[in-house]
């Protein structure tokens, strides 16, 4: 079966504009064409979407097409191909059988597509994906979002088959599509990926080690694995030790447990580490020391004392510290954040110490509002753009006549706060004037006499 030039228009579906029903609308200013096959009254302005950079086919089913993956491409479709501007291609909210999808794989081949995502979309059957041996696609990112598709297990040959792409391959993301693990055969075939999310799956602590085993993934530098169901920080640690070039780890928003006392060690590439919402009251494990960035916001720490010299970036927020952490364990610290804890101070002359701190968010937390602490802050408050929550954020919580007042509010001049360096100098200066009156008055009286 041949396909007309036509086929373009609807790029990668391999489907005759004759059999298609769509409405496409055009954003020139982003240069996006977003086509809908459940609306077919506007077809006609289909046409202007040939000078998209990005273009995103919504809602279908395309099982009645996968007759279509057997097409044979005429020379010239293919130099048409080639002289398309569009770089990424968005699928969303499709019924796309497998099939289908190889042959569509096929034309981007000969396309600029660097950039390709699924989302909400279901994959029908399985297919086989010979046609891709040795080819070498130029789509270097790949997202999948809430799909569903036959399982990976067993599918070595046809990942074998795109083992030639896939070694390419520098991003991928796969989320919210109920991912239990990786086979490690599979993840050895992404030999450069830089960049892999699996946010929002269901994997588990037991699933990490044949997903993260030795050989896989060797290039890997981000790795998100942000709402899982990992609950051990201690096995999540030992799992990712192979990753020699890991330098960001999102664990975000999954219920670790902390052991007090593990002999494992993170990776030292490790830059960024995020721990937020994972529930921690305490963190044992040693992190390598030249972690920049610490995000271990929203959890129920009452302390942190950690000595991390290179860190640039701490995030506390929404724990349960009474106390600012020890400048001196942070002392390249750039930006701090404290809001939303149970400090009552902040001592001004600790987090100065800090030369190169540039932010500090500490509002929402239970200020007391006495001379000496309110002036404080207000010190603080007066570099300027150090606190972006100032004054807004910063409320008294004592003493009681204080309670609910912006700290900005407070009266806390050097006068108000130290009453006795008024009392003292005026004490003084009526002793003085009584002791000259007497003065004055005794020689008076001698003179008279």
């Amino acid at each position: 079966m041949h396909i007309s030039p036509l086929f373009v228009v609807i790029l990668l579906t391999g489907l005759k504009l004759s059999e298609v029903g769509g409405d496409c609308s055009f954003n020139k200013s982003q240069s996006h064409c977003t086509c809908s096959l459940l609306n077919r009254e506007n077809m006609g302005n289909l046409l202007q979407c040939f000078h998209a950079f990005v273009f995103e086919l919504r809602g279908g089913n395309l099982e009645k097409y996968a007759g279509f993956a057997s097409i044979t491409v005429e020379q010239s479709v293919l130099n048409i191909l080639q002289s398309l501007q569009v770089t990424k291609i968005i699928f969303g909210d499709l019924l796309v059988p497998e099939v289908l999808l190889a042959a569509v794989m096929k034309f981007i081949y000969y396309m600029r597509i660097t950039e390709l995502e699924f989302e909400s979309c279901t994959f029908l059957g399985n297919a086989s994906w010979f046609h891709m041996d040795r080819l070498i696609l130029p789509v270097s990112s790949l997202r999948f979002h809430n799909v569903t598709s036959t399982s990976l297990t067993d599918r070595d040959k046809d990942f074998a088959h795109l083992s030639g792409w896939l070694e390419t391959l520098q991003n991928l993301t796969v989320t919210q599509s109920q991912v239990t693990y990786i086979p490690c055969s599979i993840g050895k075939v992404f030999r450069t990926l830089r960049y892999l999310d699996v946010s929002e799956n269901h994997l588990q602590d037991q699933s990490m080690r044949p997903s993260f085993c030795q050989g896989a993934f060797p290039q890997l530098q981000v790795l998100k694995l942000h709402r899982n169901n990992l609950s051990s920080f201690h096995t999540v640690c030992e799992m990712l030790h192979d990753l020699e070039k890991l330098v960001h780890l999102d664990l975000s928003q999954n219920d670790l447990l902390a052991i007090p006392f593990s002999s494992c060690q993170w990776q030292p590439s490790l830059r960024i580490l995020n721990l937020s919402t994972t529930g921690l009251d305490h963190i044992s494990l040693p992190l390598p020391p030249s972690v920049e960035v610490l995000d271990v916001s929203s959890n129920n720490l009452h302390a942190l004392d950690l000595a991390l010299p290179f860190l640039k970036k701490l995030h506390l927020s929404n724990n349960r510290l009474h106390a600012v952490p020890s400048a001196k364990n942070y002392p390249a610290l750039e930006v701090l954040s404290l809001d939303g804890n149970l400090i009552s101070r902040l001592p001004r002359d600790q987090l100065r110490s800090l030369r190169h701190l540039q932010s500090l968010r500490a509002g929402q937390n239970l200020y007391n509002c006495s001379c000496a602490g309110a002036s404080e802050i207000q010190a603080l408050a007066s570099t300027e753009s150090l606190m972006p929550d100032w004054p807004q954020d910063y409320t008294c919580e004592s003493p009681s006549h204080y309670q609910g007042t912006l700290v900005k509010n407070v009266p806390a001049s050097v006068l108000q706060c130290n009453k006795a360096i008024v009392i003292i100098p005026v004490t003084v200066l009526l002793v003085l004037s009584c002791l000259a009156g007497i003065i004055f008055f005794a020689r008076c009286k001698a003179r008279s006499g």
